[in-house]
């Protein structure tokens, strides 16, 4: 049990015994003590006081006195300011927890026995992953990991969108464009070779929608095919255009409109339909077109997902579960769930809890995105009954998130109320917004290359490179280049938009993943010359800890309550802040007071032991944001 749970404990006992107040630890306010005051940790109890009918003076002298003579081994004074009561903590119990914690698991809790899936990454297959599925993949893997490290059993899961319109603009790209060449013949990776096909369809596309959004933006007659509704929609919206009175923005929306109207409009855009409906009747010529790309993009993201250390325990493909869910539709319309309308499609109306009706089957019988959500939530929990269900997935999808947990629930399904929806925000380039459909993304594996370029230019300009082979700086300049890149995509809040600037990721002296994994190095350094082996035991110390080597091992002792609050927050921002402020605090120590030539050997012993817990939590800390660490820089 850590210090600050200990202390909560005993307040509680203390507030039952003294006045006969029943309360919970959990809701008893434990923090360190504000500098400027004596103290470790401080209990914040004004809120007893009314309670008590006592002076807050009276109420804290009650209370430490208390402790001091039930705690006496662990607390030592007290000191009461108002409705505060700072808590002195024996130095014995910060030296023998530094001999109890040795293990290299240091951290990690014992299983509890729970399950949790984890769905990150979901990648299409018609383009390379970018640095926003980064994001979604440092986020979905290094949450997984702070559950795994809270006791939980994991699977993690990516459900990989393999067919639909975008993944025939691909097929169809390639059919007009690629002249029978292979990613082996262009010596390309696959999922850059398909990628650039998807480019091309679109560039075409572009052109040939250009003169028919001009014929749309003056009010001429939409192209036949589209049907009268269209025709009417896009009439409607060049009438509403002319008005001088609409704001740019209004006027930028109405375009966008029309713009859309026109690609669908296009001839080439009739060919992908046709593409798609013959996916969907099993064309022999095309499934073989689309198992064939596929299969290049899946050797590309391969190549990917391991040099980025993304893994899963299962992958799931839309094409084999796009049909799920048309019988909770049935089984929802029996049950008054769902609605029928008078052209045939089917509804819910979630108007009572905020939101609004939602379309969960089409008039032709066909399933919208929501239907294979739900059939496909059902399949998954049958593959592994799980109490929590974690969707890594962009804020965009808010929305569709609260519909689908809310059908989820309205059917009664098991697994409804374990269903969380992992919401991020979006990366930007100092540059702006990135786009799929103009080419302007950056691709993951251009971005691993150039924050490994950025992390050897970084080392050889710090000298940091003497005494390595050529093989082993080719690995250092990975691992620095991977963890400068994790590390800054997940110190921020998940729920924050970010701005990624490579330079600024690698500063070996900043609030980087580098920083931290130099400090890690910096220690193994001063253990190898201090020849610290954890078998050492701790003898002899001095009466009392020096305020540095106290605060290191109380920053050390908090890293099981950060996992644990990380994994109920659902953000590995909490470790990556408290790994810097670890590997922070340890370079003031570290300057401060020397170990090769402490005042004793006992402070020189306590000191290396201090270091070599430091190493072992910024270790374990940074492997919970998927990042390696470097025995030497």
């Amino acid at each position: 049990m850590q210090i600050a749970d200990y202390i909560r404990n005993l307040s509680t006992q203390a507030l039952q015994q003294l006045f006969g107040i029943e309360i919970s630890a959990e809701k008893l306010t434990i923090n360190e003590t504000k500098p400027e005051f004596t103290g470790d940790y401080t209990l914040v109890f004004f809120s007893f006081v009314k309670q008590v009918r006592q002076s807050p003076d009276a109420v804290g002298k009650a209370m430490g006195e208390w402790m001091l003579a039930n705690a006496p081994e662990t607390v030592t004074a007290f000191e009461t300011v108002k409705g505060f009561l700072n808590f002195t903590i024996a130095p014995s119990y910060w030296t023998g927890f530094l001999q109890t914690a040795t293990n290299e698991n240091f951290g990690y809790a014992a299983p509890n026995g729970q399950k949790v899936m984890v769905e990150y990454s979901s990648p299409n297959t018609n383009k390379p992953l970018h640095l926003g599925h980064l994001r979604n993949n440092f986020l979905g893997w290094s949450v997984a990991e702070l559950y795994k490290a809270s006791g939980y059993d994991v699977m993690k899961t990516c459900v990989v969108n393999d067919r639909g319109v975008h993944i025939c603009k691909s097929m169809l790209g390639w059919e007009k464009f690629g002249n029978g060449s292979t990613p082996a013949s262009a010596s390309l990776k696959g999922d850059h070779f398909v990628g650039d096909y998807y480019v091309k369809f679109e560039n075409e596309l572009r052109q040939q929608s250009a003169p028919i959004i001009q014929d749309l933006v003056q009010g001429k007659a939409v192209v036949d095919h589209l049907g009268a509704e269209v025709a009417a929609k896009a009439s409607v919206l060049a009438k509403k255009l002319k008005d001088d009175g609409l704001s740019d923005d209004k006027q930028n929306e109405i375009k966008a409109d029309l713009n859309e109207i026109a690609r669908n409009a296009s001839p080439i855009m009739a060919e992908v339909r046709d593409m798609l409906r013959k996916w969907e009747l099993g064309e022999v010529e095309t499934k073989a077109l689309w198992r064939m790309m596929n299969g290049w993009v899946y050797d590309g993201f391969d190549m990917t997902y391991k040099r980025i250390g993304s893994n899963f325990d299962k992958i799931y493909y839309e094409s084999n579960t796009y049909l799920l869910g048309k019988q909770y539709v049935e089984e929802g319309l029996e049950k008054g769930v769902f609605f029928r309308k008078d052209d045939g499609s089917v509804w819910i109306d979630l108007t009572a809890d905020g939101l609004d009706e939602k379309l969960v089957m089409r008039k032709d019988g066909t399933s919208v995105y929501i239907t294979q959500d739900i059939g496909l939530a059902k399949h998954k929990y049958a593959d592994f009954p799980m109490e929590q269900s974690v969707y890594v997935i962009g804020d965009e999808q808010n929305y569709h998130m609260k519909v689908l947990q809310l059908i989820c629930r309205k059917l009664e399904m098991p697994f409804s109320e374990g269903i969380h929806h992992l919401s991020y925000g979006m990366v930007d380039l100092p540059t702006g917004r990135m786009k799929s459909r103009e080419g302007t993304v950056v691709d993951a594996d251009d971005l691993c290359d150039e924050m490994e370029k950025v992390a050897a230019s970084k080392t050889a300009e710090l000298g940091k490179v003497e005494g390595f082979t050529a093989d082993e700086l080719t690995i250092l300049y990975h691992i620095l280049g991977m963890g400068a890149l994790k590390f800054y995509l997940l110190r921020v809040d998940p729920k924050k938009r970010m701005v990624f600037n490579p330079e600024e990721s690698i500063d070996f002296h900043g609030f980087t993943g580098p920083f931290v994994q130099y400090t890690y190095a910096r220690i193994q350094s001063v253990l190898r010359k201090g020849s610290f082996v954890t078998t050492n035991k701790l003898h002899v110390f001095a009466t009392d800890l020096l305020a540095l080597e106290k605060e290191q091992i109380r920053l050390l002792e908090q890293f099981p309550a950060m996992v644990q609050q990380a994994c109920s927050d659902m953000s590995p921002s909490i470790i990556a802040n408290y790994a810097f402020l670890v590997a922070k605090t340890f370079n003031s120590f570290y300057a401060e007071l020397s170990i090769a030539k402490a005042e004793s050997e006992e402070k020189r012993m306590l000191r290396l032991a201090i270091s070599n817990l430091t190493g072992v939590v910024i270790k374990n800390a940074l492997k919970l944001l998927g990042i390696e660490v470097p025995d030497r820089m």
